[in-house]
């Protein structure tokens, strides 16, 4: 399997965020690496400038400075070179999680902790995210990649809930799976609409990260009831 194939947080493999069976072995030589590299380099600035549907692969052979026949010695289509790009950029988009959270552990800290660094990560890749939701209406395998490295983080974060019920630190009465599909995915959409579509505050301001931040925390403890927080 390839090196790539998968990251692992929290002592869980997480699945790829794109297919890789379609991915040629990497180029035995330094050129063919450097080449490859330029042109996946230069793939992700075309897909997040031009987006996935309206990209060439000429746009991209020429943003990589590239002969247009070069690119077939690394990839047969905008398929495999998309999927190439978000292999790369996966490793960015791994984060710290609940976990298990140890006795002497602060929930609230680690939460904290934990939802700063998903939000850092998405607000890094805010344009690739944005081409991730283009590519998931049109290409049904990268939406089902997409669907299955999420339901990787719901898992970790649900095993963090179960074990704060364990300690009696979180609502006892809640799903831990229902409750982190839940609370993961208004942490989610609060990133989309402040990262990718722009959303600004009533006063027309971008929305304050740490606000953001803040706020999400706040609503998770407040939703698992955590002691003083609720």
């Amino acid at each position: 399997m390839d090196s790539r194939a998968a990251g692992e947080i929290d002592g869980e493999k997480v699945p790829p965020m794109a297919p890789l069976a379609p991915l040629r072995e990497p180029p035995a030589t330094k050129r063919g690496a450097r080449t490859r590299a330029a042109l996946v380099t230069a793939a992700r600035k075309v897909f997040e400038r031009d987006g996935y549907l309206d990209t060439r692969l000429t746009d991209i052979t020429k943003e990589a400075q590239c002969a247009a026949g070069s690119f077939y010695t690394y990839f047969a289509n905008k398929e495999e070179v998309l999927a190439a790009v978000l292999l790369e950029a996966q490793e960015d988009m791994l984060h710290p999680g609940m976990g298990r959270v140890q006795d002497t552990d602060d929930p609230f800290a680690v939460l904290e902790a934990s939802n700063r660094a998903y939000l850092e990560a998405y607000k890094r890749n805010a344009k690739l995210m944005a081409l991730l939701e283009q590519v998931a209406q049109v290409e049904p395998e990268f939406r089902e990649f997409r669907s299955r490295r999420g339901d990787a983080f719901i898992r970790r974060n649900a095993r963090g809930i179960a074990d704060l019920q364990a300690r009696g630190v979180a609502d006892q009465e809640v799903d831990p799976m229902m409750a982190s599909r839940a609370l993961s995915g208004m942490v989610s959409v609060m990133a989309y609409n402040a990262f990718v579509l722009g959303e600004r505050q009533e006063e027309g301001a971008p929305v304050d990260f740490e606000e953001l931040v803040s706020t999400v925390t706040r609503l998770w403890a407040n939703a698992l009831r955590f002691p003083g927080h609720c």
